[in-house]
């Protein structure tokens, strides 16, 4: 049997076909486990066919702490990532219709240094941010990260006050923010614009916080509570407003937009 063909749900441990799969939106069929999809394939899935209009494709990050690890170097690491998530860099970001509104849309990539937030994926997003206010546009942001790129040192901690300036711009200028937490969003990207939303959505049993549970074990040797930190706890205790399924995500922003008048 040709590799590939099928996979094993993380949640429910069925074998599934990974064409059904597929055609699911990335969503196991027996449980509603949400795989984690890469940016390309977040907005095929969200934006109307062919309406994509990326912009700045071709930024790239730099080295500027020339930083090595464990042998390696950031810049060959870079090289390797490139090639692994078909793209520059761990943010998409472009014009698209989402059921015929016209939104700016910015949307992480996991694939490529783990979502992480550099200076590369900042500027990308601030750029999004002025030109949602320069065309009056609903701004839709998708983040999955593990938070700031520890490569690029301050450089990367940095962006946490600059995307979050440029929201606050975008709000005195009326803009509508809706902010889609996919698992993982962790991190500094939690501690920034993620959680700035007008209106914060997540899917549904994504790994949402500042310190993973690995990490907080680490640091404190306290096993956290069984779906703590996931998007059913966090709707519970009031920091987001909703959990969308991935089928209903376009619709429920469609709507959403409407609502708000934008």
């Amino acid at each position: 049997m040709p590799d590939g063909l099928w996979l094993a749900c993380p949640s429910c441990k069925h074998m599934l076909h990974k064409k059904i799969v597929t055609e699911n939106l990335n969503v196991c069929p027996e449980c509603n486990y949400h795989f984690r999809i890469d940016a390309a394939t977040r907005i095929g899935q969200l934006a109307d066919e062919g309406s994509f209009e990326q912009m700045c494709a071709d930024l790239g990050s730099d080295d500027p702490l020339k930083f090595k690890f464990k042998g390696s170097t950031y810049k060959s690491r870079l090289r390797a990532d490139v090639k692994k998530a078909g793209g520059n860099e761990a943010m998409l970001i472009g014009k698209a219709f989402i059921r015929g509104r016209g939104v700016m849309l910015a949307v992480m990539n996991f694939e490529f240094l783990g979502g992480s937030m550099g200076l590369v994926v900042g500027e990308k997003f601030c750029v999004a941010v002025d030109r949602a206010i320069e065309e009056s546009l609903p701004l839709v942001a998708v983040s999955c990260s593990g938070g700031a790129r520890m490569h690029e040192g301050v450089v990367s901690l940095g962006q946490m006050a600059k995307t979050s300036a440029a929201l606050a711009k975008y709000d005195e200028a009326g803009g509508l923010f809706i902010s889609v937490l996919a698992d993982p969003t962790t991190g500094r990207v939690t501690a920034s614009f993620a959680m700035l939303g007008d209106i914060i959505i997540a899917e549904p049993g994504a790994l949402i916080g500042f310190a993973g549970p690995r990490t907080i074990y680490q640091t404190i040797k306290v096993e956290l509570p069984v779906g703590f930190q996931r998007s059913e706890f966090l709707l519970e205790h009031g920091f987001v407003d909703m959990i969308v399924h991935r089928k209903e995500l376009r619709s429920e922003i469609g709507r959403l937009i409407d609502y708000c008048g934008k």
